[in-house]
């Protein structure tokens, strides 16, 4: 999360999916609390795909490792912060899930909906910490 935004709630879970209903009420709360409403279902959607690729690829669904989401908020944004404790990986160079070859794979669209739904998406820690930036 970069300077200038002061945490105002967070939340660490286990890294298993019957934890994820702590940061969708999360979620919850914070785009009530800012007044989101219009684009609830896109912060939902980009903070939840941060959220599961953490859990599978960061922490390799290691319940004993946890997923940090921290939620910082400045005068005009808000910003999701997700932190795992897996290895990171080569964000900048990700194959295009729109390309004709991974059209069909299962996987590999998370990084995408997260760039296309949110203002802005940073990487930091080798791929560990994700931010997600939105517009108020």
């Amino acid at each position: 999360m970069r300077e200038g935004f002061k945490v105002v709630d967070e939340v660490s879970i286990p890294s298993d999916f019957e934890s994820m209903h702590e940061v969708e009420n999360l979620i919850d709360k914070v785009c009530g609390s800012f007044g989101v409403a219009d684009n609830y279902g896109n912060v939902l959607i980009a903070v939840t795909e941060a959220v599961n690729n953490a859990i599978i690829h960061g922490n390799k669904k290691d319940k004993d490792l946890l997923v940090k989401v921290s939620v910082g908020d400045s005068n005009q944004s808000f910003c999701f912060s997700v932190i795992d404790a897996g290895q990171g990986f080569d964000f900048a160079n990700l194959p295009d899930p729109t390309a004709p070859e991974n059209i069909e794979k299962e996987n590999g669209r998370g990084i995408f909906l997260m760039r296309n739904l949110a203002d802005e998406v940073e990487f930091a820690d080798y791929g560990r910490n994700v931010s997600i930036y939105f517009t108020k």
